[in-house]
Parts: C-alpha cells; structure tokens; sequence
C-alpha cells in the first residue's frame, strides 16, 4: 500500500498525520499546483483507502497513529511480512493479530491457495480482501481506532473457539529480560488467547522494538517458535537471544 504511493500522495499522507486536515487551496498554493491538480491527487487516495475527501479539503481514513506507524521502517517491515508469508502453506489456517507488520502479511499471500485467515485486524482485512483465494474471519469485538483492531470479549471468545497452525503476533517493544511488551491491555490478552489457540506462535517485529518495554508484559520470547525482525538488530542483541536459544530468522 503506502510503498506504492507516489511522492506527492506520500506528502500529503505525512500532512494528514501530523495536521489530522488539509485544504485543497492552501495545498495549491504551497505546491504552485491547481486546485484540481489537488483534488485529482485527492481523489486517487481516496479510491485507494487512504483518506476521507470533505468539501475543501480531506482528513485521513485511518488515526493518525496508524498512519505515522505505517511510514516507519517501511522497507524493513516488507520484507519481514514476505518472509511470515512463506512460511504460510496452501491449506493453512492462521491467525493474524493486529499491527502494521503483521497486516502486510496478508498482501504476500498472492498464489497460496485455500488459505483461512482469522484476524482482529480491519487493517489485514482490508489488504486480504483484495484477494478472492482468501477466507476471511473476523473476530468481531469492540473496534478500536488508534489500533484498527477488534478487541474485547467477544474477540477473545471467537479466539477461543478456535484452533490454527500459526499465529502471526506482534509487540510494542520485546527484548530477552522483558519478553513481548505492549501498551495495551487489550492488545496483551489477544496476543495470549492467540497463543493458546495455535501450534506455533511467530513474532514480526522490526528491528526498532528490540529494547524498548511497553506498559504491559504480554509472553516471554521463550513461548513464540520464531522472531522475524531485520537485519538492523545490533549484533550484540542477536548474539543474546541466540544464547538464549531463540530462534530468529534475520531478513
């Protein structure tokens, strides 16, 4: 998605992040552009999902939270979910949680062949849905904005119910003394209702997370099969969690 945009829709992306609005006019005089040159730009972000256009102007179609979270790391972030792709099988019946990583597996999944997706994600569903050889589930639950995930009871008892191969998770921040931390309560209790309900438990994350401690304690890394982070990890952190007896998969 947003490594496809063009350099000004990446502009007016970032604006909306920062500014939450923008105006047609005002967007056309800074860039010695006509207000339908603007609003030509407007309308393909549009169509593609991106923002809401008002009348003069525009606000994003995702919090402002999600969306400065999608502009970091950008390519480190690909090429994990490309890597969490291929370890999915035709046949396979994963989870998904949410996070910015972990929806973009859904966009490499082009090709596998009767794969069931559960996931609290309206991001990842909105990737998958692009895609007619996928089935979707959505667990249903109280929908939150800054996360675009589902949570609550009612996600939690869809987990419950049932039973996959892997499970695709994500952190706020994870290292070998803290584990898997995030901000969220909400986010913790569905990471550990997916663990439970999956084979194997794999966890994307770039590079960045390593080292930072959110306010709540989700797994140990001892209880996920595998960490699928970058290559920019500091040699010293993988020499730790490769002591440790973590698997980890650099791309």
């Amino acid at each position: 998605m947003i490594d496809d945009l063009q350099d000004r829709e990446r502009l007016i992306l970032e604006r909306l992040a920062r500014e939450g609005s923008l105006q047609v006019s005002e967007l056309a005089q800074e860039w010695d552009l006509s207000e339908v040159s603007i609003r030509t730009i407007l309308r393909g972000l549009e169509e593609k999902g991106w923002l809401i256009r008002t009348r003069g102007g525009a606000v994003p179609a995702y919090h402002k939270d999600i969306l400065e979270r999608q502009q970091q790391h950008v390519e480190e972030k690909h090429r994990i979910a490309r890597a969490a792709a291929e370890l999915i099988q035709d046949g396979d019946v994963v989870m998904i949680e949410a996070g910015t990583t972990t929806a973009l597996i859904t966009r490499y999944l082009i090709g596998k062949r009767d794969v069931h997706i559960v996931t609290n994600s309206t991001l990842a569903f909105s990737y998958a849905r692009m895609n007619p050889a996928l089935q979707i589930t959505m667990t249903g639950g109280e929908f939150r904005r800054p996360t675009e995930s589902l949570v609550g009871p009612l996600a939690l008892e869809t987990i419950g119910q049932l039973n996959v191969r892997l499970a695709f998770v994500g952190t706020d921040g994870f290292s070998l003394g803290r584990g898997m931390t995030t901000h969220l309560i909400e986010g913790a209790e569905i990471v550990k209702a997916m663990k439970r309900h999956a084979e194997q438990t794999i966890l994307v994350a770039d590079s960045s997370k390593y080292g930072k401690v959110g306010f709540v304690s989700v797994l140990p890394l001892s209880a996920v099969a595998l960490i699928i982070t970058d290559s920019a990890l500091p040699e010293a952190a993988v020499a730790e969690l490769q002591e440790a007896a973590v698997n980890l998969k650099l791309v």
